[in-house]
């Protein structure tokens, strides 16, 4: 899924009238990132799908990339709604670092209410980081503060068209919490929750209903913090290059 409008935020300097690319594993997170100055795409949180959108798009259109949305946490310290301003992202053997588009002038006035804001690494992984003791191996193995399924790839994809990169995500499963296979499960092609999917699973197992509960307080948490962070994305002027 690919969002766009034609409109540009003025800020009362001249900058780039290119938008920025911002890069999305749901829906609901796509639909807090569009606005002037953006094209959003929605990876439905499946990275093959994510390389065959940015594969359609022209790259010399954009002036920068930023991957944004919720994570699942790898540092125990952080909460849901925490908010992870990426210094870098790594995958493998690869790292990437992130640009600092967003400033902290810009943190500072943003509404983020109680939210605790850190700078650290995010971890780029093909598919769902769940139990809590593998995300208890990946913090170990990586130092990284949360994982998600886009930023490697936004990444990746930002460093070969030689565009700046930033990335902002929020925590939605802590480390201390499984994400329940129902809720991983439930994700619809065009990155929506199928609620039927889910109310289907809880009558067969109604002892899953509790988890799916924790799960779904975690992620409107996440999510009310994110809409706190759209602000961030108008600084985007300020983007630097990503590197490898």
């Amino acid at each position: 899924m690919i969002l766009g409008t034609g409109g540009e935020v003025s800020t009362g300097q001249a900058i780039d009238p290119r938008p920025v690319l911002i890069v999305t594993g749901l829906v609901q997170e796509a639909r807090i990132a569009a606005g002037p100055g953006m094209i959003v795409i929605c990876s439905s949180s499946d990275p093959g799908q994510l390389r065959s959108l940015l594969a359609t798009l022209d790259s010399s259109t954009f002036r920068g990339v930023i991957s944004f949305g919720v994570a699942g946490g790898l540092d125990p310290t952080l909460k849901s709604g925490d908010i992870v301003v990426a210094t870098e992202v790594m995958a493998g053997d690869t790292r990437w670092l992130a640009g600092s588009a967003l400033n902290n002038e810009l943190i500072a006035n943003a509404t983020l209410g109680r939210r605790r804001v850190v700078r650290g690494g995010l971890a780029g992984v093909e598919q769902v980081v769940a139990g809590i003791s593998k995300k208890a191996a990946l913090w170990s193995e990586t130092g990284a503060a949360a994982v998600d399924m886009e930023s490697h790839i936004a990444a990746a994809y930002a460093t070969e068209a030689g565009l700046p990169f930033a990335a902002l995500r929020v925590i939605s499963d802590p480390a201390n919490r499984a994400l329940p296979a129902l809720a991983r499960n439930a994700i619809k092609p065009n990155g929506d929750i199928d609620l039927r999917l889910v109310l289907r699973g809880v009558a067969r197992n109604p002892l899953a209903l509790r988890s799916l509960v924790s799960t779904g307080i975690d992620f409107n948490r996440a999510l009310r913090s994110l809409r706190g962070c759209r602000s961030l994305l108008l600084g985007s002027e300020g983007l630097v290059a990503a590197d490898l």
